[in-house]
């Protein structure tokens, strides 16, 4: 159940990145998906690291770091995406 987890926390907070971020991101759901699991860890990396990753009610500050995580990872994601594959625009 970890993982079905991990993949539905990836998908939204990807989706969220890539509405967040400007312009069109050109990597596909699969990698967004990834890219927003990424995010997730290492948001949650940075929370324990501070301290604020276990608190009593809603984890606010933790799930803030998990989304600034998945729009930076999803922003160099992109680039790096972009630049491997070429620009190549779709129709």
């Amino acid at each position: 159940m970890g993982w079905l987890w991990a993949i539905i926390v990836g998908l939204v907070l990807g989706l969220i990145a890539k509405a967040i971020l400007p312009g069109k991101q050109q990597i596909p759901l699969w990698l967004t998906v990834v890219f927003g699991m990424l995010g997730s860890v290492l948001g949650n990396a940075v929370a324990t690291w501070i301290g604020v990753n276990e608190t009593k009610g809603i984890d606010w500050i933790r799930h803030l770091l998990q989304l600034i995580g998945a729009v930076v990872i999803v922003g160099l994601g992109d680039m790096l995406w972009v630049s491997l594959k070429g620009n190549k625009q779709r129709t």
